[in-house]
Order: C-alpha cells, then structure tokens, then sequence
C-alpha cells in the first residue's frame, strides 16, 4: 500500500473527520468564551476591584521614552512588557471553558448510564426441566 492510499484511508476514518469538527466548534466555541470573559466577565470584576482595568495591569521591562501605557502600544513600539493582567484574562478563559467542557462530558457520562438495561429473555421449559433435573440428581 503506498503512503498516498494510507494517508487516504487515515484521512477518511470517522474518527478523524470528527476530529476535524471538533476542532473547527472548538475553535468557534473559544471565541464565544473570549467574549464573554472579555466583554462581560472581567469588566464586572474590575468594577468589583474598584474599577481596575485588567488589561492595564502590567510592568514595563524596556525603555519607555514616550510612556506608552497600553499594552497594545507598547507592544507595536517593540518595548517588552510583562503583562499579567493579560494572563489573569486568559486563565479566567481557560478555568470557564474547562468547567463548560467537565459538565458537557459529566452529561454525556449521565446519558450513557441512563440507558435502559435491556431485560433477561425469559427462561425456556427445556431450561427450567433441565435444572429440576440436576437439582434432584444432587439431592
């Protein structure tokens, strides 16, 4: 077989093109969360704060002549910056989707358990005869 046909025959497994939309819902999935850790979440927690801008909150580690102070500035003027309010923004992204995914898979577990334990066939005539008759040999 060459490697073009096994690539093929990988490529074509249900299991990968599952995969593949996993990936591509994920992808669409994470932006969602972005927003609504960016757009909703982090601003309500900065209020909380006292009105603390987490995008701000970072520490210059280069030269800063013009006193650039937002990160996308400094950033596009090429001065290095640690910036943990960033990191706070997207740990709060990552512990959100992580929880969203925990309860998709504890609902899936839930569903799989739920499903009807199909019940025993009854036992035949032949069985039952059978049985008596090994029962009353023992005796």
């Amino acid at each position: 077989m060459s490697m073009m046909d096994e690539f093929k025959t990988f490529a074509l497994k249900g299991n990968v093109m599952d995969l593949a939309v996993g990936v591509i819902i994920g992808g669409a999935f994470g932006k969602i969360v972005d927003s609504i850790v960016g757009d909703l979440i982090m601003p309500i927690v900065g209020k909380l704060f006292g009105g603390l801008d987490f995008s701000s909150m970072l520490i210059v580690l280069g030269d800063n002549p013009n006193r650039l102070t937002s990160l996308a500035d400094l950033k596009k003027a090429g001065i290095a910056t640690f910036a943990y309010g960033n990191f706070i923004t997207v740990l709060i992204n990552f512990i959100i989707l992580a929880w969203i995914i925990f309860l998709m898979v504890k609902a899936m577990n839930k569903m799989k358990k739920a499903e009807p334990v199909p019940a025993p066939a009854p036992t035949s005539e032949d069985v039952i005869l059978l049985r008596e008759i090994r029962d009353s040999l023992k005796k």
